[in-house]
This record gives C-alpha cells, sequence and structure tokens, in this order.
C-alpha cells in the first residue's frame, strides 16, 4: 500500500478546504515581483466569486492561509443573504501595502486572477486601493471597483459604511425597541475609509461616538472633520460602558479577552470574521445578553456596489438594495430569538438554505 508523499502542511490544507466545503485554493509566487499571494475560491453555486484582495503582513503563511479561507466563506454568506448571484471568494497578498505596493507586483497578480477563466473576480480590500485595481485590470478583465472614470463604482467604503448603518439601527430596534441612534454611545474601532464614513452617519443622527485606530494621523483627521468625536486608545475601546460596539479593523476581536471587558448591548461592525471562534462565541455573546450583527450580513454594501458595477453601474440603485440590509438584519435577529439559536447561526443557515436550494434546483453558475 502506498503512503503519502505530500508535506503535512499539504495535507492540512486539503482538510481544511473540506472542513468548510472550499472549492478551490490558487497559491500564486513571484520571484520577480515579490507576489506571495493566496486566491481561495468557496463556492459557486449562485455565480461567479466575488471578493476583495486583502494585503497585509501576515506573520506567516498559514495565518495567510486561515484568513484567506475565513473570509472567502463569509463571501459566499454574503452574496447570498445580499440576494446576489454571486458566490464566495477571496485573496490576501503576504506584504505591507504601506512599502510594497509596485505596479508589476499587481500586473502579475492579475494574470493569476486571469488564469481561473472568470471563476474569481477580484476587488478592494484592506490594504489596496482603486489604483490597485487599475493595474490588475491591465491584465485581467475579472476586476471590480475601478474608478469611475474607467466606467468602474470607484471606492465601495461609503456603501460598506452606509450597510453597517442601516444594520446597526435594526439591531438597535431589535436589542432596544427603536432604531434611533441619537444619544446612543457608540465605541468604533477603525479609522478606515469606512470607520471614517460610518462615524458621519452617526455623528448625523446624534449619536455618542468613541473611535480608536493604530494609526494616529487617520484619528487625528477624522478629528478635525468631527470636532465631537471622543478619541481613545486601542486597547480602551474594549473597556467603554456603551451601547454599541462597532470593530471595523481586522478581525477576531470579539475573542476570549474581550469578552470579559465589553459593555455593551450590540456589536455590528464592518470587520471581517469579528468572533475569533465562530461557534464558541458565537454562543458566549448570546449568552452574555449581547446581540451580535453578523458581520456578513450587515457589511454587504461594499459587494452589492460592485456587483451593480458588473450590470451597469447605478450609485442609487446600490444604495437602494444595501438599505434593505436593515430588513434582513430584523429577520434574522426574528429567527435566531425564535428558534434560540446564536445570531451567526441564523444568518449562516439562512445563507446555506438559498445555496442549496439553487444548487438541487440545477441553477448553479
Amino acid at each position: 500500500m502506498a503512503t503519502s508523499t505530500l508535506p503535512v502542511t499539504e495535507q492540512l490544507v486539503l482538510s481544511r478546504m473540506e472542513k468548510y466545503d472550499h472549492e478551490e485554493v490558487l497559491f500564486c509566487h513571484d520571484r520577480t515581483t515579490g507576489l506571495k499571494a493566496i486566491i481561495a475560491i468557496h463556492n459557486t453555486t449562485l455565480g461567479p466569486a466575488l471578493g476583495g484582495t486583502r494585503m497585509w503582513p501576515y506573520q506567516n503563511e498559514a495565518e495567510a492561509l486561515h484568513d484567506v479561507l475565513r473570509l472567502s466563506r463569509g463571501m459566499t454568506y454574503k452574496s447570498a443573504l445580499a440576494g446576489l448571484d454571486l458566490g464566495g471568494g477571496k485573496a490576501v497578498i503576504i506584504g505591507d501595502a504601506r512599502t510594497q505596493k509596485t505596479e508589476a507586483m499587481f500586473r502579475r497578480f492579475g494574470r493569476f486572477v486571469d488564469s481561473l477563466n472568470g471563476r474569481y473576480i477580484t476587488a478592494e480590500d484592506v490594504g489596496m486601493s482603486t489604483t490597485e485595481m487599475v493595474n490588475i485590470r491591465k491584465e485581467t478583465s475579472n476586476v471590480a471597483g475601478l474608478p469611475e472614470e474607467m466606467g468602474g463604482s470607484g471606492d465601495p467604503s461609503p456603501v460598506t459604511a452606509y450597510g453597517v448603518y442601516v444594520g446597526m439601527k435594526a439591531a438597535a430596534k431589535t436589542a432596544y425597541g427603536s432604531d434611533d441612534l441619537k444619544g446612543r454611545k457608540v465605541s468604533i474601532q477603525g479609522a478606515g475609509n469606512v470607520g471614517h464614513a460610518l462615524v458621519g452617519h452617526l455623528v448625523k443622527e446624534g449619536a455618542e461616538v468613541f473611535l480608536t485606530d493604530i494609526h494616529p494621523e487617520k484619528l487625528d483627521a477624522i478629528k478635525r472633520e468631527f470636532p465631537a468625536v471622543n478619541l481613545v486608545a486601542p486597547e480602551a475601546i474594549y473597556d467603554l460602558d456603551v451601547d454599541i460596539y462597532s470593530p471595523c479593523a481586522l478581525g477576531a476581536t470579539v475573542n476570549d479577552d474581550t469578552l470579559k471587558r465589553l459593555k455593551c448591548s450590540v456589536i455590528a461592525g464592518a470587520a471581517n470574521n469579528q468572533l475569533a471562534n465562530e461557534e464558541l462565541h458565537g454562543k458566549a455573546v448570546m449568552e452574555k445578553g449581547i446581540l451580535y450583527a453578523p458581520d456578513f450580513l450587515i457589511n454587504a454594501g461594499g459587494i452589492i456596489n460592485c456587483a451593480w458595477e458588473r450590470k451597469g453601474y447605478n450609485r442609487q440603485a446600490a444604495m437602494n438594495q444595501t438599505e434593505e440590509i436593515y430588513n434582513t438584519a430584523l429577520r434574522i435577529f426574528k429567527a435566531s430569538a425564535d428558534l434560540g439559536i446564536p445570531t451567526f447561526l441564523a444568518a449562516n443557515q439562512a445563507a446555506e438554505h438559498r445555496v442549496s436550494s439553487m444548487r438541487d434546483a440545477g441553477l448553479r453558475f
């Protein structure tokens, strides 16, 4: 009987793909440009896998793989709940977005995207901008989030932020009986493009906003625009006595340590994979009496925006469809309460039902 000659790490990759039913993972390397990337396609039942590319200085390849597998699965659920005819995929580039970007690197990455023959469509994510999308577009048509002057939809952040905002209002209505955020204390972790736009919505409605970020210059810029915003140190964000905690940076900020410190009734933010361990912390949040708005439910504005780019961009139509996140969130919160299950599980089940019903009906992409 033949024994496996594959390294243990490669066997584990396949095992992890099998656990969440991923279809394909492509490892990309180019010595000349320094490109090290992973593209993960989770599911293409509803359509091509659309999901952004993230550039981040991961500690190691295992960390990058873990991130891209979780993110791509989340994109399947995100598109399914938003009613889009798109599947779920994601890409990560290992590197420092502030110092290592080159045109050649992103054009080379574009060729890897193109090699997937339309099964994966990339877009912006953390560490990326429309500039990188333009360079990727030089090598493949399978890219969204292009500048408006090129016929694209531009920066999706404002639409993402609007979806988070209406999702937060739906959570407030469920938790407090009213979706009015005037006077509510909201802590936002992350002052990037989405966090910045979210601050604008909340300040306009009269919420009391507390904001943190690891980059002081971003905080300073928002403080100049919105003087009423309260700036806090990064670690202090978990100890504030607030109504709503809104993680809008990287994931896994709801974990064993932070759950002991959080003093809020609602968690509703833009970051992907906010629960460090979905099953463990999703249940713990519910037991603590905190209403968690699943990230892939309320941060779907960006992909809705990109989806409209593919069929003839209409900003108002994208905003209108994003506004429906409010009603979808209310249904998920009700299902969670009726079934006595965590909100993440209610959202997962709703997304999985749509995907499986299309697959069983023979309506695969």
